[in-house]
């Protein structure tokens, strides 16, 4: 059985690199957002002048994330299955917002991903 002082001292060390990833799951979510809005926006209306800074926002936010993402994994011994997958969801729209929140469950409760 596993006492709740033991899940505190877990989430306490887990604070800082958990609020780190999910901001920047947060910001790699609206940076995605944006430049699916810039894509649909270029080739729908043919106006291409959201693209010139919404990839390379992403591209810079997803970087970070990227770093922060395996610091958290390699903090918290997620699976190499568990961390590839929260790595990817950077990559398709909405699926960064869905995975900070089962992330931040997972960490609360102290269970790996």
């Amino acid at each position: 059985m596993v006492s709740t002082e033991g899940t505190a001292k877990v989430a306490a060390s887990l604070r800082g690199p958990l609020l780190r990833y999910r901001v920047l799951a947060y910001a790699t979510g609206v940076a995605l957002l944006c430049l699916t809005a810039a894509f649909i926006l270029k080739y729908a209306a043919d106006s291409p002048g959201m693209m010139s800074w919404a990839g390379v926002t992403h591209g810079l936010f997803y970087m970070v994330y990227l770093v922060v993402a395996v610091d958290l994994a390699l903090k918290s011994r997620w699976s190499i299955k568990g961390t590839i997958l929260v790595l990817l969801a950077g990559t398709i729209p909405f699926l960064s917002f869905v995975a900070e929140r089962a992330v931040t469950h997972r960490a609360e409760s102290g269970r790996k991903l």
